[in-house]
């Protein structure tokens, strides 16, 4: 008896390589598939806005960072001697507006520049939800204010949509060259409920497919599709029967892989994650004369993928390591 259903994802028509220059923005899941691609060396900008789970907060940050926009001061707020924007995460924060301001033209221009020469754009939505200020507006983060000046609402998927294709479609003509790959978060945002949530990742699908129809550089990669098919169990969840498990992670990373990498970046990641495995070796005994081998070996294969990616932070450590056997 088959146990598993699985189902087939058609190989991207614009595939990823260590060539490539990617942005990586959205929900935690956005994180996760940055932080992967950061450790298999890849040129990767994650979440400089930290977490932004809705599609109209991640298309209003996306427009700021194309038209270089100043912070809109209106949006700033205080909290325990702390500054912070409603448009962005709790990651992004000053101990004065002046700090906070200059953090914003700082992240602003890094993100602008990855739109500018680009190669792909990855963003993973996380709901559907969203809380409007009484005087903002919508905020992609309510910073634990009193909730008594939010209003809670569902948002249509016309209107994400209208947002969303504006906003790519700026940035297209902008960078013609720039993919977009869309994606719905396989974690669950069940504080807004079950059927809530079921209700809102249902809309986030459907988005992601009439942007795919509309713009030709729009792909779609079903994360959350794999997760509630092909990885239908708890044993796949974490305790808080939210969020993945490293093994569903690792597992959707694959899936990922195969549908954006080709066969020699495959192969590339491949070295370089055995490479990070020795790295993370730890030795019985860190004196011996097997280990002194050990680290010899690995700095003539740090030095030899040194011609083509960055390892300089990890030979540098090695050769530490080294001196200290020698000179101890």
């Amino acid at each position: 008896m088959n146990w598993f259903t699985s189902f087939e994802i058609p190989p991207a028509s614009a595939p990823i390589s260590h060539q490539s220059k990617i942005l990586s923005m959205g929900s935690c899941f956005a994180k996760v598939v940055g932080s992967k691609l950061e450790s298999c060396k890849f040129d990767v900008l994650t979440n400089p806005f930290g977490t932004i789970f809705h599609p109209t907060s991640l298309s209003q940050i996306l427009n700021h960072a194309q038209f270089e926009d100043s912070i809109d001061e209106s949006g700033i707020l205080e909290r325990e001697g702390l500054f912070f924007h409603y448009s962005a995460h709790s990651d992004l924060v000053g101990k004065s507006k002046a700090e906070l301001n200059q953090k914003w033209n700082s992240k602003i221009k890094e993100t602008h520049e990855y739109l500018s020469s680009g190669t792909h754009l990855i963003l993973t939505f996380g709901t559907a939800w969203i809380y409007e200020h009484q005087d903002f507006g919508s905020v992609a983060n309510c910073h634990k204010q009193p909730q008594k000046i939010f209003e809670k609402k569902l948002s249509s998927m016309q209107k994400m949509l209208l947002d969303l294709e504006i906003t790519l479609g700026n940035i297209s003509r902008s960078n013609p060259n720039l993919k977009f790959i869309l994606t719905v978060s396989p974690v669950r945002h069940i504080k807004d409920g079950i059927p809530e949530n079921q209700l809102s990742k249902s809309i986030l699908c459907v988005l992601c497919h009439e942007l795919e129809k509309k713009l030709e550089s729009v792909s779609y990669f079903p994360a959350y599709e794999i997760m509630m098919d092909e990885l239908r169990d708890y044993r796949f969840y974490k305790e808080d029967r939210i969020h993945p498990t490293a093994e569903a992670e690792n597992y959707i990373w694959k899936r990922f892989s195969e549908t954006y990498f080709l066969k020699e970046t495959q192969i590339k990641i491949s070295e370089i994650q055995k490479i990070q495995r020795e790295l993370a070796h730890r030795p019985l005994n860190p004196q011996s004369g097997s280990h002194r081998k050990f680290l010899q070996n690995l700095r003539s294969k740090l030095e030899q993928m040194g011609t083509e990616f960055d390892f300089s932070k990890e030979l540098e450590d090695t050769n530490q390591a080294l001196e200290r056997l020698i000179n101890p």
